[in-house]
This record gives structure tokens, sequence and C-alpha cells, in this order.
């Protein structure tokens, strides 16, 4: 269920996937589907105590990417400035199950270009606000649900997505040659 993936970088595979990154500040890179609690809880909580999170960073809003994110009450949240504006404006669009919509109330901070050694790249297309992260110094791409592990690229039949853009934000990912790519999910 849990595994380490690279120095310093842990995998709970639940799903959607979510990332801890034990550098000098702990990361988490999206926090799973809420069904999945229990996992989280058994599983990620062997290697981080919850309370020493520090950072999570949202690859995207969809509800099983968001649905733990009150069980880290010290970090602080991340996620792209398109992505908040959208939710803004229509967060069930943005989360696509109202039960979550409804209680996500996490404070949202606008991502920078860099944090704690992870590029943003901005990723358009699964989402209009969707992001991945590169950490060039072990050649890692955390792509959320821009692209999965056997190249399948992410769906573009929800609201706020584009199959055209999702097209453009592959081409860009080209530019980058990851040793390991890090998927929101194990398609």
């Amino acid at each position: 269920m849990i595994s380490e993936i690279a120095d310093k970088i842990w995998k709970l595979d639940a799903d959607s996937n979510v990332y801890f990154l034990d550098f000098e500040k702990k990361i988490l890179i999206d926090t799973g589907r809420r069904s999945n609690r229990n996992l989280l809880e058994e599983y990620l909580s062997k290697v981080v105590d919850f309370g020493n999170i520090e950072i999570v960073i949202f690859t995207h809003l969809h509800y099983d990417h968001i649905g733990n994110f009150d069980l880290f009450r010290n970090a602080k949240f991340y996620a792209s400035k398109k992505e908040i504006e959208d939710f803004k404006e229509n967060k069930n669009n943005v989360v696509l199950d109202e039960n979550i919509a409804e209680i996500f109330n996490a404070e949202l901070n606008e991502l920078p270009g860099t944090i704690e050694g992870l590029k943003i790249i901005e990723t358009p297309g699964h989402t209009r606000g969707s992001i991945c992260l590169w950490y060039e110094k072990e050649r890692i791409l955390f792509t959320g649900d821009t692209i999965f592990s056997r190249k399948i690229i992410g769906r573009t039949d929800f609201p706020n997505s584009s199959q055209e853009e999702i097209m453009k934000s592959i081409v860009k990912l080209l530019d980058y040659n990851p040793k390991l790519l890090c998927p929101g999910h194990d398609y």
C-alpha cells in the first residue's frame, strides 16, 4: 500500500495516489478520495505524523484528490490560480461531488513558480487549472491526472476540461525526460 519510490519520497497507492515528500518541509501531493480515508490513516500514518505535514499541493481540485484535506490541520494548502478561481466561481463543477464540495473548506493559497524544490508546470486540459510538479534533482514528474503511467491522458469530458488544452500540455511535458513518472492514478 505504501512504498518509498525514491529517496524521501513515498507513494500511497489508494486508487487516487497520494505522495509524501519528506523534504526539509513535509509535503503531500494530493490527499486522495474520502472513501479511502482509512488507508491514509492506516498506512500513511506509519511514515509521517499528520500534524507534521506543512504543505499540501493539489494537482487539481477533483473530489478524488482533495477528499482527506481535513486530516492535515497544520498544513498550508496550495492549488493553481486558475483552479482556485474556478472553485470560487462554481465549486460543484470543480470538485465533481456535491458532498465533498460542501465540506471542502481548506484555505487555498496560489502556487508560486516553485515550492520546496518542485517546479510548478501549468498543464491545463483535465481541468483549466491542472498542474504537474517537476523535481529536477531526481528527475521525477508528478502528473496528477494530466498523464498516467500507461501513457493514457486525463479525461476531458468534465466542466472546465479541454481536449485541445490537454494535448498542448502533453507536448509541453515532452520537454521533460523523467526517470520516474508519478501519476494521480495507476491506469
